[in-house]
């Protein structure tokens, strides 16, 4: 690890832990599991906080709901004890994708590439 990366670690947050964050965990971590997105799960020997350590990116809509629920004391045991059955019609967790080239853009957008698609839109000209 090179001392640019450990300094933007120590005052950064938003991608992965500071080093704070890599001391507690080293030292009151106990590592539950992981998710499918490589995010780390961890409590302290208590029960009493849990956490996430993001593989990249810190963003709460990362978390799937089973972590979720559990990161949230909703239930006892984590999903990789105890996992969350699935309905048929629930859809895979998708995170949150706005402002990302994939976020939901709707017809007469701006953003939407194909002018053929923004015929509804019709600009004011002075005459």
């Amino acid at each position: 690890m090179g001392i640019l990366s450990t300094a933007l670690r120590a005052v950064t947050w938003w991608n992965g832990q500071t080093l704070n964050t890599q001391l507690f965990t080293w030292r009151k971590g106990v590592r539950v599991g992981e998710d499918a997105e490589g995010n780390v799960y961890y409590r302290n020997e208590a029960d009493s906080r849990r956490w996430v350590i993001f593989n990249g990116e810190a963003e709460a809509s990362r978390v799937s709901p089973e972590w979720h629920g559990w990161l949230h004391h909703t239930w006892d045991r984590p999903p990789t004890e105890m996992p969350v059955a699935k309905k048929p019609w629930e859809q895979a967790h998708q995170p949150n994708l706005t402002g990302t080239a994939a976020a939901y853009v709707p017809a007469g957008s701006l953003r939407r590439a194909d002018p053929a698609e923004r015929r509804d839109y019709e600009a004011w000209t002075p005459d």
